[in-house]
């Protein structure tokens, strides 16, 4: 029987090399069953394309034979089939074993992994709490919203690197006063890597160059059983992401390592189309925020909830045909569009706010969505205030936007 070449990860993060010696297509696997990063030669990446799952080797061989004239060809095919099958790149039995020994590895690990020190913010303590330092400086000279008019009952502060939003996350973490340590943050994070309308739950505590965070695992578990099919726990999501594992360091940051935590990943939610209805209309999403919602309204204040989500998402990195620069007439139009769905955030607004995210099928690409969704609909928070907004050159050609913003209860009438 023919052998067909094995498809292409779709779940592969592609970009061009950034390295001025070795150009090409960088390819990583973002959910970190692999390690290996490649760079295809621009003369290769054509090729890549009979990585579909249609083309048996042979046909692929005398195609290539009828192009170059070249008997080698055979060889070079083999090796670039043996290079990307051993990279874990290729749906194939290679990436199922390293596939199910991470998930098995996550499973069974005692913490959760402080993954993206070293990288996103320092891995060692000192020099963690002295560039977190540099990052709040001056956040003491805010007045703490638990000394404003209404409790805090929550922030938003972004899940970009810290070094490129650093002052929206200053500006959501000043908000909070010394008292609010001794809560329970619920941490609802975008889930990039999960499946739509599912929410990631784990009973893991996180480890960072801090120390080890409590987890509420009563808490936990009654969101995995009340949630239904919604809930997923122990989801390996957990043991790659970035969104809930950098509100830890800045909560540690402020109050120490044993803070308490809930940590839920929120994943896309589908129903981002006009007409498509709302996210709760699907039952496994109305079960989870049904559960969040009961949560919320017995716990009360004893719960502080902190979201990771970042906002619009615009240039050649997310598909768009030209480049984006901050400053620019297409990112002055965001801002606009931004700060009309952050208007209905702070109005407290679940539906008004998903009417805007359907429009033009959110074309915006705003990744917190899910998490400022599930938190509009299942805390309802009166009122919300923008601390911060902020637009961010993540590339030469393209931006991502976020803010800090916080939601307190409605004072008491005069």
């Amino acid at each position: 029987m023919a052998e067909t070449l094995a498809a292409l990860r779709r779940t592969l993060e592609m970009t061009p090399s950034p390295l001025p010696d070795r150009p090409g297509l960088l390819v990583r696997d973002p959910f970190r069953y692999s390690e290996i990063v490649l760079v295809i030669p621009p003369a290769v990446v054509p090729c890549l394309a009979f990585f579909n799952g249609r083309y048996e080797e042979a046909q692929v061989r005398e195609a290539l034979m009828g192009l170059t004239d070249d008997p080698r060809v055979g060889d070079f095919l083999g090796h670039l089939r043996t290079t990307l099958s051993s990279a874990g790149f290729l749906e194939d039995d290679t990436f199922a074993r390293m596939r199910d020994e991470r998930h098995r590895d996550f499973a069974s690990a005692a913490r959760r992994a402080a993954v993206h020190a070293g990288s996103a913010y320092p891995a060692v303590e000192d020099l963690l709490r002295e560039a977190m330092g540099q990052y709040m400086d001056g956040a003491a000279a805010a007045v703490p919203a638990a000394q404003a008019p209404g409790g805090l009952i929550g922030i938003a502060a972004p899940h970009v690197s810290p070094e490129g939003g650093w002052q929206s996350y200053r500006a959501a973490y000043a908000a909070l006063g010394a008292a609010d340590g001794e809560r329970t943050f619920v941490i609802l994070g975008t889930s990039h890597y999960g499946e739509p309308e599912r929410f990631g739950l784990t009973r893991k505590p996180f480890l960072t160059p801090y120390g080890e965070t409590g987890i509420d695992t009563d808490l936990v578990d009654e969101l995995a059983e009340g949630g239904g099919p919604g809930a997923v726990l122990e989801d390996y999501c957990h043991s790659v992401e970035h969104s809930i594992e950098f509100q830890v360091v800045f909560l540690q940051h402020l109050f120490g390592p044993a803070i308490r935590i809930v940590p839920v990943l929120c994943g896309p939610f589908a129903r981002s189309t006009v007409g498509a209805g709302r996210p709760e209309d699907d039952e496994a999403v109305r079960r989870f925020l049904g559960a969040l919602g009961e949560v919320a309204a017995r716990e009360g204040r004893r719960l502080l909830w902190v979201l990771g989500v970042d906002m619009a998402h615009v240039g050649r990195r997310y598909g768009d045909g030209r480049s984006a620069r901050v400053g620019d007439e297409t990112m002055a139009r965001v801002e606009a569009r931004d700060r009309a769905r952050i208007d209905r955030v702070a109005a407290g607004s679940a539906s008004d706010f998903w009417e805007l995210v359907q429009e033009k099928s959110d074309d915006l690409r705003w990744c917190g969505a899910s998490p400022l969704y599930a938190f509009l609909h299942a805390v309802r928070p009166p009122r919300g205030e923008l601390l911060r907004y902020e637009q961010w050159n993540i590339d030469e050609a393209s931006v991502v936007s976020f803010a800090g913003l916080a939601f307190r209860e409605q004072p008491p009438a005069s």
